[in-house]
């Protein structure tokens, strides 16, 4: 496939590594004869490292079939995270390296995930773009301070934290996003 044809999404090999383009950014020269670049950000699957990688238009890569299918939560089996498929029920075991940061998201029965498959192997999950999560831990509420609206820090069930806004107690659930991390309101 040349570096002209690919397009956000897609999954590239290179230097025997499996990327995804998150991002294309398209140079072209203004002087005749000048060739067009291509500057892609990559992210490696799995592992999720950042690559950025400039290729003229007619730069080869080799595309990498990646499936999805979507999966939901399961357990955890000693460090590894399992996930069921939600068609034929098989179980896909991903290790805490292929899941990195994303752990913090993951709870019992999480459903809307995608584990993503190269020849059949798990490489990586996806999860939804918002999770419910219940805050353990974070400080009271400071009377007459609700003018401010100064965030607080808050630990979620799943030892993560994020910054809420002050109003929001221990035990209240809310919604975070997968993709930043930040609040998004309460559940």
């Amino acid at each position: 496939m040349r570096a002209n044809e690919i397009k956000r999404g897609n999954v590239v090999e290179h230097d025997g590594r499996v990327w995804q383009v998150r991002d294309i950014d398209k140079s072209v020269p203004t002087a005749r004869g000048g060739n067009t670049t291509y500057r892609f950000t990559l992210y490696a699957i799995p592992g999720g490292q950042k690559l950025d990688l400039s290729l003229r238009g007619d730069d080869d890569l080799r595309e990498v079939e990646l499936s999805r299918r979507a999966a939901s939560f399961s357990y955890r089996d000693g460090d590894a995270f399992v996930f069921m498929d939600a068609e034929d029920y098989s179980q896909y075991l991903l290790s805490p390296e292929l899941v990195g940061e994303q752990a913090g998201y993951i709870t019992d029965g999480l459903e809307g995930c995608f584990v993503q498959l190269i020849e059949g192997d798990p490489v990586g999950v996806q999860l939804p773009p918002n999770v419910t999560l219940a805050v353990v831990e974070t400080a009271p509420e400071l009377k007459g301070g609700t003018a401010t609206k100064r965030p607080k820090p808050a630990r979620l069930e799943t030892g993560i934290e994020i910054m809420v806004p002050e109003y929001v107690g221990n035990g209240d659930r809310v919604l975070v996003n997968t993709g930043t991390g930040e609040y998004g309101g309460r559940a």
